[in-house]
């Protein structure tokens, strides 16, 4: 405050110098909680003194574990970083220019709580096998006071204290737990929760957390093969059958197929095996087969898969060849295939042949003649419908059944036209030639036509006349005579009538010669009729 002095001669104002106290202060004050492996700077202020010096200790007399700064009127004392050397009460002492010294002390509590918990599961989850959940909690201090939570989603699975845990320094504490992971646990969660609480201790977070995904391998398991539009389509359908089973990765499948002595066909490695259109031989056993890659667990599942529908003929064959040469041995064969299984007739379409029907897949033809040749039907045939087939079988053989025809049939005179014909049957076609026998017992060939004509008939064409029927698989002679029969009754006249007689060569069977006899004479201007003739037939 300003005071008044009065003189006589003037007025003095005095103004008072106020000095202040010597005071000092530690900031922060009294206590301090850090985190180690934080920064924590402890301050030291005056005031009152002009000239101060400053000193830090703890009470203890241990190291400082920090750097200290003086300057005019402060002094820092930095820790970086906090380790657990800095728990400790420390003193910071100012002495005065003018001697006085005054002492504060604060005290450092230390934590460590750095980080959240890290979440391990080992082995890989597997369905039904155990596995350990391992909870980390890093760097913790003081670890006396940690709680530790192990969740599967809400619900606690295990907990843990360690009140009793009597360490100095920070550590990594670790809580396990053996979980028996089942299909359902797949998409909950693990939760490790880990608390410090500590009372009288005001930091933050005091309770951190992490959570992992439960992923449990499993499988393969429940594995089962539906078949569209059902296990037994119709021939022609479109077949689908699709595998599906459990596993967790999914499964690799595999479809294959039994064959006959127990081999296996590979056919995909989709879940869908496609089949446009079905046919008989697809008919059997499926085999899916899936396998998990983690669990290396297998599993099958199998259909057996009938086609129904109409016979198809498959086969219809004749051995050794269609064609075959007269004698051989011959089979015939007919195989069908349907479901339900086919009846099968196997027989020749010719009446004439008198074979009959043959309810049977195969017909034997031991020492096979021309008769036997011709064409073969296959009948297979169930509820669902029929089918046909044919096949022809041609047998190869020498002449049969050579035959000589004269016209005309009556009694011939000299100066007529006789013709004769020659027929023989045989595979392949017989070449037809006529000889003359000489009378020197050499026949002459006369004609390579199948008719032999002579017109203006003379006596020196009387004679025997062979027919020659020949292919690469032998031949076969017919012969016919012509000769002089009947005379007249007045002994001094003789018209010749010509007749021909039939006989067969040596190489073939005897022929039965039909003579033909003039009955009766004609008189009238000397010409002459025979009142029956034969048909001549070999």
């Amino acid at each position: 405050r300003k005071v008044k002095v009065e003189r006589a001669d003037k007025l003095i104002c005095v103004f008072p110098f106020v000095v202040k106290a010597f005071e000092m202060e530690i900031i922060p004050a009294e206590r301090i909680v850090a985190q180690i492996g934080g920064t924590l700077i402890l301050t030291c202020n005056t005031t009152g003194c002009a000239s101060p010096s400053f000193s830090w200790r703890t009470q203890m007399d241990s190291p400082l574990g920090g750097k200290v700064s003086s300057h005019r009127t402060h002094s820092t004392l930095t820790m970086n970083p906090v380790s657990i050397v800095n728990s400790h009460s420390y003193l910071c002492t100012v002495i005065c220019d003018n001697g006085k010294k005054k002492e504060k002390s604060v005290k450092v509590e230390l934590y460590s709580f750095p980080s959240d918990p890290i979440i391990e599961i080992s082995p890989s989850l597997v369905a039904g096998e155990p596995a350990t959940v391992t909870c980390k909690i890093p760097d913790v201090y003081p670890s006396d006071h940690l709680e530790v939570l192990l969740k599967k989603d809400q619900h606690v699975l295990h907990e843990k204290d360690f009140s009793e845990d009597d360490s100095t320094n920070t550590e990594t504490k670790v809580v396990t737990y053996t979980l028996h992971p089942t299909a359902e646990d797949i998409g909950k969660e693990i939760t490790c929760v880990a608390r410090l609480p500590i009372a009288d201790m005001d930091f933050e977070p005091k309770e951190r957390t992490s959570s992992q995904k439960l992923n449990a391998n499993f499988g393969p398991q429940n594995t089962v093969i539906t078949a569209s539009p059902g296990n037994s389509p119709m021939e022609g359908d479109s077949l689908n059958l699709t595998c599906v089973t459990q596993s967790n990765p999914p499964a690799q499948i595999v479809w294959s197929k039994y064959l006959a002595q127990e081999s296996i066909q590979h056919l995909t490695k989709n879940n869908v095996l496609s089949i446009p259109h079905v046919h008989f031989n697809d008919s059997g056993l499926y085999i899916c087969e899936v396998i998990n890659p983690v669990t290396n667990k297998k599993e099958n599942a199998t259909v057996d898969i009938i086609i129904q529908g109409a016979p198809v003929i498959t086969k219809l064959s004749i051995e050794p060849s269609t064609t075959v040469q007269e004698g051989e041995n011959v089979s015939i064969q007919c195989s069908a295939e349907s479901n339900p299984p086919p009846k099968i007739i196997l027989r020749r379409k010719s009446d004439s042949a008198d074979m009959g029907p043959y309810s049977a897949r195969s017909i034997l033809l031991p020492s096979v003649t021309f008769q036997n040749g011709g064409d073969y039907e296959c009948v297979a045939e169930n509820k669902f419908g029929s089918s046909k087939r044919e096949i022809t079988l041609t047998v190869k053989y020498g002449p049969k059944n050579t035959m000589i025809t004269v016209i005309p049939t009556t009694a011939l005179k000299e100066g007529e036209t006789v013709t004769m014909k020659c027929i023989s049957s045989g595979n392949p076609a017989p070449v037809i030639s006529w000889k003359k026998k000489k009378a020197t017992g050499v026949s002459e060939k006369i004609s390579e036509n199948a008719t032999l004509t002579i017109q203006n008939l003379k006596s020196q064409d009387l004679g025997v006349y062979e027919c020659e029927a020949y292919n690469q698989f032998g031949k076969e002679e017919k012969a016919v005579k012509l000769y002089v029969q009947a005379r007249l009754e007045e002994p001094d006249q003789m018209i010749p009538i010509i007749i021909a007689f039939s006989s067969a060569a040596a190489v073939a069977v005897p022929a039965v010669a039909i003579l033909i006899y003039v009955s009766r004479q004609a008189k009238i201007n000397g010409s002459y009729s025979l009142v029956k003739a034969l048909r001549l037939k070999v």
